[in-house]
């Protein structure tokens, strides 16, 4: 009977699918019908949830991976019982829906991850993985287990083949992620043709050697899958597992079942014909009552389940009242307001990079948040985002701080936003600013989802010197600027990193990428240092105001702001510098808060950075000029090439003389 119900719902769910994208003409058919019994076995069977607490954190996690193929998920969370009504799941892709065309965290109830360019999700689902070992390290206790949750995630050829999949898979094969169970949707089709004309790779072997637990099943046998799965689940390897599930891209459509054609919408126009064959009724949008009775029961075990798990949480509150708070405060996202001013003051005559005074300024932090973890592409000893004390996160010590990634970045950022979906750990992680494109796009999903994720980039221009124009990243910089809702900030000295840090991790609703020097420079001790920590949380401030009627602006970020102050001194009383350690937090200040920074009757301005000009010029306007590089570095000591691109403060006082 069971199989049978089951059977019935994974032809139902078809049903779905199809209706939901002929209706809108849009949308991708392939997955959720070639994948429609190992949704079944999952929601029907073998995952651990409850709909009425869809952010239980005793629950498996299950990750979409193949974000096009949201319909499989959509249609699955409906006959599941979450809060998605036949009406949302019928509006998809309509503005405003709870069901759009690519899952988006916090949209929809269920939906782990946001989940759009392909790879991405199985990244998620490692973080997520690495945030359930360090979740029962910390709290689990010989007398009550809270965290034993597995991580599912469901990803096809177009995600196995992103490079960041293969770095993900290969991390989780190192540490040892027995919670992680990847099933892999093979259906040797990808958009464009048939996948063998883009890959021969063989898998098993693969994966294998990336020590994994390997298995290979038919994915339209249900009792197959599910004995697949529950192997998985109960292995006592020490490793990640992959199933790998042989399907027919577009099943229950003939007409383009197990061609590339199969992968979008063009098996909608069969609509009517595909439901006819599957034994559905004309009806659109039809669940049976024969599979909403089915899953009403699945629903009451579920939530028997947690009840049980429950139960076990209140003791454990009881018996670890410390451990509880500690994670009440992680999953509350409670962040102490005057973060700031337990970072110690750094002494007036420090002159250090700032990347120095980082690591210097996470320890307070890190003490202040026991929950913040950091990590590094294989470069601790150059970014210093160690968190001394903390320990190596492996499977040596799921408890560790530290999280090694090595040499891959765009896994690490894919790992980071796992973590912060989870809602428990504060992630960050670190490399050098010229490889930040790396993992550009896991920072612009970051962004987009609204995660509380932080990136240490050190070794921020031209100032690298030696290197040479590979390893200095003039672009780079405005290039993260520009990217919605991602704070960028590059602070001119220790008291500026200082509020750069505490401004990171006391905001919530995005990330921010913290942009240091190699080079040192100076504290600008000339001001107060509560003026420096504020003013970088306002993301621009007066640093050295005029004692003469307002004459000039000098505009600066980073370690050229101590080029703009000696600039200053030189032009004369009725100059003023203002620090822009973050354009994207100024601009978000009141208007009255920016004219008092830039009083727009002042139209000469300057503006001073190692970096391309363009985006400098909203705030020097027309009038004003900018001292940048737009062009390429030289391989050279970097105080030489700081001189010969312009970066002095000789420069921005022959500048000033020039304007008009």
């Amino acid at each position: 009977m069971k199989l049978e119900s089951l059977k019935q719902a994974a032809n139902e769910a078809r049903g779905l699918a199809i209706d939901a994208v002929h209706k809108c003409s849009s949308g991708h058919l392939g997955l959720p019908l070639g994948c429609a019994e190992i949704g079944a076995a999952l929601f029907g069977e073998a995952l651990r949830y409850n709909p009425s607490e869809p952010k239980w954190l005793g629950r498996d996690r299950f990750i979409l991976s193949a974000g096009h193929g949201s319909m499989f998920l959509y249609s699955w969370l409906h006959i599941a019982g979450y809060d998605l009504s036949i009406e949302e799941v019928s509006n998809f892709r309509v503005l405003g829906s709870k069901t759009p065309g690519h899952p988006e965290f916090r949209e929809t109830p269920g939906v782990e991850a946001t989940t759009g360019p392909l790879g991405q999700g199985i990244a998620n689902a490692v973080g997520y993985a690495v945030s359930g070992k360090m979740a029962a390290a910390r709290f689990n206790t010989p007398e009550h287990t809270i965290f034993n949750q597995k991580v599912i995630v469901l990803a096809g050829d177009g995600c196995m083949q992103e490079g960041v999949a293969q770095e993900a898979c290969a991390f989780a094969g190192h540490a040892g992620l027995d919670n992680l169970i990847l099933i892999y949707d093979s259906n040797d089709v990808t958009l464009d043709a048939m996948a063998d004309a883009s890959q021969n790779d063989e898998t098993p072997k693969r994966f294998g050697s990336l020590q994994w637990g390997v298995q290979t099943v038919d994915g339209h046998d249900i009792e197959a899958f599910l004995a697949a799965f529950e192997r998985a689940r109960n292995a006592k390897s020490g490793k990640p597992q992959i199933i790998i599930a042989k399907t027919v891209i577009g099943q229950g459509i003939p007409e383009v079942a197990g061609t590339s054609k199969g992968h979008g919408e063009g098996g909608a126009k069969f609509a009517q014909a595909a439901k006819k064959g599957l034994g559905l009724p004309e009806d659109s949008f039809y669940v049976s009552c024969d599979t909403k009775a089915y899953f009403s029961d699945v629903k009451k075990a579920r939530q028997a389940d947690y009840e049980a798990w429950k139960a076990t949480y209140e003791a454990w509150r009881a018996a670890n009242p410390d451990k509880a708070a500690l994670l009440d405060s992680g999953v509350a996202q409670e962040i102490p307001a005057d973060l700031a001013s337990r970072i110690p003051a750094f002494p007036a005559d420090a002159k250090i990079a700032t990347r120095k005074a980082g690591s210097d300024v996470l320890q307070p932090i890190a003490q202040a948040l026991p929950l913040v973890v950091s990590g590094s592409a294989d470069l601790y000893g150059s970014t210093l985002n160690y968190i001394q004390g903390g320990g190596d996160w492996s499977q040596a010590d799921y408890a560790g701080r530290n999280v090694r990634y090595g040499i891959r970045e765009h896994a690490m950022g894919g790992i980071l936003n796992g973590i912060a979906y989870d809602g428990i750990f504060r992630p960050s992680g670190a490399t050098f600013l010229v490889f930040a494109d790396y993992l550009r796009p896991s920072i612009r999903v970051a962004a987009l989802a609204k995660l509380p994720v932080g990136y240490i980039f050190t070794h921020d221009s031209i100032g690298v010197g030696e290197d040479g124009p590979t390893h200095q990243p003039v672009e780079t910089v405005s290039g993260l600027r520009v990217i919605p809702n991602l704070d960028v900030i590059r602070p001119a000295d220790p008291e500026e990193t200082a509020g750069a840090f505490a401004a990171a991790y006391q905001r919530l609703d995005g990330p921010t990428a913290l942009i240091l020097t190699r080079q040192a420079v100076a504290n600008l001790s000339f001001a107060p240092v509560e003026a420096r920590r504020e003013g970088v949380a306002k993301g621009a401030y007066v640093l050295v105001r005029e004692t003469a009627p307002l004459e000039l602006i000098l505009l600066a970020a980073g370690s050229e702001v101590q080029h703009a102050v000696a600039a200053a001194k030189e032009l004369g009383a009725g100059v003023r510098v203002v620090s822009v350690p973050s354009m994207f937090r100024f601009d978000r200040q009141s208007a009255e808060y920016k004219e008092s920074v830039l009083p727009s009757s002042s139209r000469r301005r300057v503006a001073i950075e190692a970096g391309v000009t363009g985006l400098w010029y909203k705030y020097v306007g027309l009038d004003g000029t900018v001292i940048g590089i737009d062009r390429f570095g030289i391989s050279a000591p970097g105080n030489q090439v700081m001189e010969i691109l312009g970066m002095t403060a000789a420069n921005v006082v022959a500048t000033v003389k020039a304007l008009k």
